[in-house]
């Protein structure tokens, strides 16, 4: 059976009557701030301090958007008679985010933990030309990046962390064995000696 002449309409009209009685929820946004997700991408944050100017994000970057200059420095041996070192030192770290797609991969490629995703949205300029940010900006965001979420309890244990709590345990055993060993040694030295 086909359904009422007219019913299609009924149920639109409905639908418009029923959202015209809602509040309005916009939010009026310069004076009240959004509540963003916690993992919300703004922009990407630098720590300088573990930057080892691997290039690793430079290369995986698919839109070649950072821009990394840097040059080696000689370290003096630590100990007499040891050899000097050379390392990388960081002297240009730039995004054109103008050019970012925001994918994440030169934040999940890192090994050394020196870029984040800051929540920090609000960094429009007039000038295109403006939005390649350098270190000083970047490290600048650093401070904006919330703190890593708690771990899940219900969480399986870090193969990591289990391979060590092993072998922990299995040196505990070894010296609680080892100790035993002395303290019957001991005693029988002790029944021999009377």
């Amino acid at each position: 059976m086909a359904p009422p002449f007219g019913s299609g309409l009924a149920k639109g009209l409905a639908v418009t009557l029923r959202t015209m009685t809602r509040r309005n929820i916009t939010l009026r946004y310069p004076d009240a701030q959004p509540e963003l997700p916690p993992r919300t991408r703004g922009v990407i944050a630098l720590f300088e301090e573990n930057c080892t100017v691997c290039m690793l994000c430079a290369r995986e970057c698919p839109d070649w958007c950072i821009y990394i200059d840097s040059h080696k420095e000689t370290v003096p041996a630590a100990a007499p008679g040891g050899r000097e070192r050379s390392r990388n030192v960081l002297d240009r770290f730039a995004i054109d985010f103008s050019l970012c797609m925001y994918c994440g991969i030169c934040v999940e490629v890192c090994p050394f933990d020196a870029l984040f995703w800051s929540p920090e949205f609000e960094y429009a300029e007039t000038d295109i030309q403006e939005l390649t940010h350098e270190r000083d900006k970047l490290r600048e965001w650093m401070w904006t990046v919330p703190e890593p979420p708690a771990l899940d309890p219900c969480a399986e244990e870090p193969k990591e962390i289990a391979a060590a709590r092993k072998a922990a345990e299995k040196t505990a055993q070894a010296q609680a064995a080892q100790a035993a060993a002395e303290a019957a040694e001991a005693e029988q030295r002790g029944e021999d000696g009377q």
